[in-house]
């Protein structure tokens, strides 16, 4: 069995460049994104669905849920990076590079503490996956994404920061156990060639 990594559809906040706060729902295209990779998963048969509680990642799952038969579940564990602060300003005011390791955003998460709690999420979700007999889907963020395939996949480490890149609802699927070979990485072709804007997280 699988552990499906799927980053969340497009917001109009991704497009407009602008550090997010966990409220932001997807955009209309974000919608269509979402129905787009849950009518790709209909070839999987999940077992179970966990998303991050932001809005963005839900309605994602929620979009993937309804052509499957289980529930979603929410796990605060695959939130993004909370930014603090600065959550809610555009990229082009911001005085700092936020993704510099050594950046401590104000009330927020620091790269190590971020990293950490990635890793006490992803030891639960082996923990769950290896005891299925059917699929799992983790819906959650692109940061997440990004620190599960460069800190978990260790067979993955040399990849650069720009091939480190998760558009919106791109999919990677990884086997359940050790050592977690990668199937398929941050593939988005059910998008049809659809251009997204959601690089921002």
């Amino acid at each position: 069995m699988s552990i499906l990594i799927i980053r969340h559809g497009e917001t109009a906040l991704n497009a407009a460049r602008v550090v997010q706060p966990p409220s932001t729902p997807l955009n209309a295209q974000g919608q269509e994104q979402a129905e787009l990779l849950a009518t790709r998963l209909t070839q999987f048969k999940l077992g179970r669905i966990i998303s991050s509680d932001y809005t963005r990642a839900h309605m994602t799952a929620v979009a993937v849920q309804q052509h499957q038969e289980v529930p979603v579940e929410l796990e605060p564990l695959l939130r993004e990076r909370n930014f603090g602060d600065i959550r809610g300003t555009p990229y082009s005011e911001l005085t700092t590079d936020i993704f510099d390791p050594d950046f401590n955003p104000p009330n927020g998460e620091s790269l190590g503490i971020f990293d950490a709690r990635v890793s006490v999420a992803w030891a639960k979700m082996i923990r769950i996956a290896v005891n299925m007999t059917s699929h799992l889907a983790l819906i959650t963020h692109g940061l997440v994404c990004k620190s599960i395939v460069k800190h978990q996949l260790r067979q993955n480490t040399k990849l650069s920061e720009k091939e480190l890149d998760f558009g919106n609802t791109s999919l990677t699927i990884v086997e359940s156990d050790i050592p977690w070979k990668i199937l398929r990485f941050a593939c988005t072709d059910h998008l049809r060639n659809k251009k997204s804007l959601g690089t921002a997280v």
